[in-house]
């Protein structure tokens, strides 16, 4: 006699793992929501203001008819701070990588990450890059010297703890695309990609 057996599932893993799973609250998720899309525009007008030198954390011209700071007008938004404004024992480590491939990395970093955390897609690559860059900032601002605000967690900290979070809570389904991303194919055969 042979044994049938049952084709239903034997676990209750669902076949892919979606923000109401983990967030139960949906005034949870939408706050989730609202915070995902605030850090993303956090790294979205970096780019912005570098970019284009609107005057905010990228500084004017320093004298009325001298071409802006802004990365289209030639400015540096990487390589003036890594060469000069970094301190600690890893100032010369930072300054030997600054160059216009420094720039480049910074920018599309900064674009990406903002891009995708608006989004809610590539929440986990913009987690892993977000919080690297971040905590290399920490590192370049050297926060354990004497005088510093605090020398373990600063806002880089913060930051970086907050968007590692929002990628492992799923929370680009609620107000972004993060659910129609992880039903690419693609996606759900490389789910780093999620």
């Amino acid at each position: 006699m042979s044994t049938i057996r049952s084709s239903r599932a034997t676990t209750t893993r669902p076949a892919m793992l979606i923000e109401d799973d983990v967030v139960t609250s949906a005034t949870g998720r939408r706050l989730l929501a609202v915070t995902r899309i605030s850090l993303g525009f956090i790294f979205l007008w970096a780019f912005l203001d570098k970019t284009f030198g609107l005057h905010y954390a990228t500084g004017a011209a320093v004298a009325e008819g001298s071409p802006s700071v802004a990365w289209l007008n030639g400015g540096s938004p990487s390589q003036g701070y890594l060469e000069f404004a970094t301190a600690g024992p890893l100032k010369d480590t930072f300054a030997s990588i600054a160059s216009p491939a420094s720039d480049w990395l910074f920018m599309l970093g900064l674009l990406g990450i903002g891009l995708a955390l608006i989004l809610g897609i590539g929440m986990r690559i913009a987690a892993a890059t977000g919080a690297l860059l971040l905590v290399l900032m920490w590192l370049s601002a050297w926060p354990f010297a004497e005088g510093s605000n605090n020398p373990v967690i600063d806002d880089h900290i913060i930051y970086a703890l907050v968007i590692v979070t929002l990628a492992v809570l799923y929370t680009g389904d609620t107000w972004g695309l993060g659910r129609k991303w992880a039903g690419l194919s693609l996606v759900q055969r490389a789910t780093w990609l999620r």
